[in-house]
């Protein structure tokens, strides 16, 4: 429930901090006094529409903090805890509004969203007045409703989720269809792909190793002709080794003869032929790692191309031909196994059908006799609320073949006003204040079931003599067994079935400036302001009487 409302400069409200009390609560104060204010800063805290010129002139920015209290299990709870904000204790909305439109958000004193805001003062407060077009009166509301007031959520829920099974094996089914049709089509390409490829036996890897060997290869093949030359030289015929090789020897037998002149020389040409000797060992060596079969060359470039020549064809890079291979023998295997795989999913799917219609079926017999009960409570409620020749029906139309998460059953709520008048949607045919008497009527019909766990009834006794206002009040005291209820009233009969009285007035703060102000009122005080809302500007004694007679009536 609603237990505080916190309000800094708003229109005539500079600074107002207001404890709320389980039970009814009644507002009351002269017209003008301040009571619409309170409820648009109600509203804002609730995440109805900002607007710059509800901030108190001559402030920057306004600001409404409403706290609630709430169970653990509570739906604005888990909303709350889905979207990632703490909500640990009491759950506290903060809205500021700034004079230039501007607006934050807090939950919890987390910044947060204003959708987020507006969905979970939703589940907190439903605000009602005369000429209300949202909750009960929203035909999409009212199979909601009758589910609560039958106790069919959980059958409700049943439906969904079978609906959703139905969805999920549908879903599979079309696409496990699509596939094998697809391969159908392909099936022809598909067998000569897969040959293709089993012929060509790509390899992961194999591209690269296929690359580095052939770059290899024809570099050997490139400077193989230099070394030849270079062999040719040193050990072919014009090799100069057997030349300096005698001649070393001629030298050597005449170095007895002059050593002083020769050894210098025979030392240098001997180093010199050994040098040689171990160049052409290195020429050979080069030769021999320089081999490679022209075969293996040529096998090694037309395997290259037959891998390229099929990535272009496929339209894949060579390392993904494998994948591609496997993916084709799958689509050739689910081609194979297709058609009884989908017998399957088919069976599947008309078992999944069939649960949901079982489901549906009870579901809409046990609605259809909810909404019987539930026009019954509502028209028993109806005379004392000077409607007693209107009727009220809850219309169900129910299709088999219109499948939906909801059921087969499409629910609207009917009122007819008057006899011989055409019975028709509650919000085309009610007036203000019968859609308000109606309406009172439904939330007393429904109780604390479908309901917030605050209620906001905004004047909804306009207009309407002392009997049917004191029924009014009455049905707002049983609601308010179960639902905290919060009734902005110029009637005294409602007024006088509260258990705590608000008074909203207007006084001086400083010259020239007024304020709204609200106060709690005693027995006393409480008598005083009935007497005044019967007496009019003068109160008599007989109005005090009257009022001391209303505040000590029976509920």
């Amino acid at each position: 429930m609603l237990t505080h409302l916190s309000i800094r400069d708003i229109v005539l409200i500079d600074r107002l901090d207001l404890a709320f009390e389980s039970g009814l609560s009644v507002l009351t104060g002269e017209t003008g006094a301040g009571k619409s204010i309170l409820l648009d800063s109600l509203s804002l805290a609730l995440g109805a529409r900002g607007d710059g010129t509800l901030v108190r002139q001559g402030s920057e920015r306004g600001q409404v903090t409403a706290v609630f209290d709430v169970p653990g299990e509570h739906p604005a709870r888990h909303l709350i805890r889905d979207n990632g904000l703490d909500e640990d204790g009491d759950l506290i909305l903060r809205r500021t509004q700034n004079a230039d439109g501007r607006t934050r958000v807090f939950i919890n004193d987390q910044p947060a969203s204003v959708s987020l805001m507006r969905e979970v003062g939703h589940l907190l407060v439903e605000i009602h007045g005369q000429h209300d077009d949202r909750a009960l009166v929203e035909p999409d509301a009212h199979r909601l409703l009758l589910d609560a007031f039958g106790g069919l959520e959980d059958s409700a829920q049943e439906v969904s989720d079978r609906y959703q099974a139905w969805r999920r094996a549908e879903r599979a089914a079309r696409e496990h269809r699509e596939k094998v049709e697809e391969a159908a089509r392909e099936a022809d390409y598909l067998r000569a792909s897969v040959d293709e490829l089993e012929r060509l036996g790509p390899v992961d890897g194999e591209e690269e190793d296929l690359a580095g060997r052939r770059a290899a290869m024809m570099k050997a093949e490139k400077i193989a002709a230099d070394i030849n030359e270079a062999q040719d030289i040193l050990s072919g015929q014009a090799s100069p080794v057997p030349l300096l090789g005698s001649l070393l020897r001629k030298l050597e037998r005449k170095s007895a003869e002059a050593p002083e002149l020769l050894d210098g020389v025979i030392a240098a040409m001997d180093g010199a032929i050994n040098h040689l000797a171990e160049a052409q060992s290195a020429i050979e060596a080069a030769i021999a790692a320089a081999e490679f079969d022209p075969q293996e060359l040529e096998d090694c470039e037309e395997r290259l191309f037959a891998l390229r020549a099929a990535s272009r064809k496929y339209a894949v890079p060579v390392f993904e031909l494998p994948a591609l291979a496997a993916r084709m023998v799958a689509a050739l295997g689910d081609l194979d196994a297709g058609e009884e795989r989908l017998a399957v999913l088919d069976a599947e799917v008309d078992r999944a059908l069939m649960l949901y219609r079982e489901a549906a079926a009870l579901l809409s017999e046990r609605r259809h006799a909810a909404a019987e009960a539930l026009s019954e409570a509502v028209m028993t409620e109806l005379p004392a609320l000077k409607l007693d020749r209107a009727r009220f029906t809850v219309e169900m139309t129910s299709d088999a073949e219109q499948v939906g998460p909801d059921g087969f059953d499409r629910v609207a709520f009917h009122v007819q006003t008057n006899p011989g008048t055409r019975a028709g949607p509650i919000l085309k045919v009610a007036s203000g204040g019968e859609l308000s008497r109606f309406l009172l009527a439904l939330k007393v019909a429904l109780a604390d079931r479908g309901s917030a766990p605050t209620l906001v009834f905004d004047e909804i006794d306009t207009g309407v003599g002392g009997a049917v206002a004191d029924a009014i009040g009455q049905r707002l005291k049983r609601l308010s067994d179960t639902v905290q209820v919060l009734s902005v009233t110029h009637a005294p009969q409602v007024a006088a079935r509260a258990s705590t009285h608000l008074l909203i007035a207007k006084g001086a703060k400083a010259k020239e400036s007024l304020t709204t102000r609200v106060r709690t009122m005693d027995d006393e005080s409480r008598q005083e302001e009935i007497a005044r809302m019967l007496a009019g500007a003068t109160i008599t004694d007989e109005a005090r009487a009257a009022a001391g007679r209303l505040l000590s009536e029976d509920v």
